[in-house]
This record gives C-alpha cells, sequence and structure tokens, in this order.
C-alpha cells in the first residue's frame, strides 16, 4: 500500500468536448470531496479531447441535471488537453473507450500510466454513454456518480486517503 500524500492529488476529467460528462465529473467530484472535507487535498479540473466546444460553457442538460440533484457547477470553458498538461496531472480520466485511445495519442502512449477510463474505478469496463447524442444525463449522472465513488474508494485503498480507515462497506 502506498503512503499517504500530503501533496494535492492532481485529477482532470475528460471526454471529447468537455461539456457534458467531464464537466458533470468535475463538478459531481469537487461536490463530494468538498462534503466530506477533502476539497484542500485536490486539483479538479475538465478537458476535451477535441477543439469542437473550446470555450463553450457546459450542456444546459449538465446544468440542468446538477441543478435537479442539488450539486454547485463549478465554472467552466471547455478546453482541449495537450502534452503540456501531462505533467501537471497525477490522474487522467476518460470517460469511454475512444477518449482513451484519443488520449493514449495525444499523450505520447501515456508513459507514466496516468490514463484511466473512468468505470474502471467501480469494477466496470463499460463506457459513458454520450448524452449529447443520447440526451440521456439522468443516465450519465448515474455512470459519474458511480466513477466518483469508485475513485474515492480507490484512493482510500490506495492509502492516498485517511489510510487509518477503509470504507465500511455494510453501510451501503
Amino acid at each position: 500500500m502506498k503512503g499517504y500524500r500530503k501533496s494535492m492529488i492532481k485529477v482532470v476529467f475528460v471526454c471529447h468536448g468537455n461539456i457534458c460528462r467531464s464537466t458533470l465529473a468535475q463538478s459531481v467530484f469537487f461536490y463530494m470531496v468538498q462534503e466530506q472535507g477533502l476539497a484542500d487535498r485536490f486539483y479538479i479540473d475538465s478537458m476535451a479531447t477535441s477543439t469542437e466546444e473550446i470555450g463553450n460553457p457546459p450542456h444546459r442538460g449538465t446544468v440542468r441535471k446538477l441543478r435537479e440533484v442539488g450539486i454547485p457547477l463549478v465554472p467552466h470553458k471547455a478546453k482541449q488537453i495537450t502534452w503540456r498538461d501531462y505533467d501537471s496531472f497525477d490522474y487522467i480520466i476518460g470517460m469511454d473507450e475512444w477518449n482513451i485511445r484519443n488520449l493514449h495519442r495525444m499523450l505520447h502512449g501515456d508513459p507514466e500510466h496516468k490514463v484511466y477510463k473512468f468505470l474502471s474505478f467501480s469494477g466496470s469496463g463499460r463506457d459513458i454513454a454520450d448524452p449529447w447524442y443520447t440526451g440521456d444525463f439522468d443516465a450519465a449522472y448515474a455512470d459519474v456518480l458511480e466513477g466518483c465513488n469508485g475513485f474515492l474508494e480507490y484512493l482510500r485503498e490506495e492509502g492516498l486517503l485517511f489510510p487509518e480507515s477503509k470504507i465500511d462497506r455494510s453501510r451501503k
């Protein structure tokens, strides 16, 4: 088990355009760590693999879903991840297999193994369907919530958060 790190954990959520899934994940994860008193341990951002939405705000479906569940939207404008960003993050989390392929291509094959598929943290290999195409922000939110919970559990199990305690699975 890795030792407890006092430095900030830097994570970036990545999807195709950075207006739907990745901004949803950024806001949900920030809210979760804030609610658990862990916000000072994290730097959280989101980015795109494409240039299609650069400068645009989060999709209205993302904004609506966050409002519906009472989670504040992290102010954000879409931006593309580049090789220059690679050293800035500990975890680069893609929403689907296509994002992962693009990230490996854009980030020189991921030499430090920082790229992860989001739902791999919950033990699933499935993609988070893109609500840009499906219109289903409820399903995207449920998947993002699953991924965020899995990621926090992973960090605890790795000893990066509160190593003296484990998640009590009996209370879930």
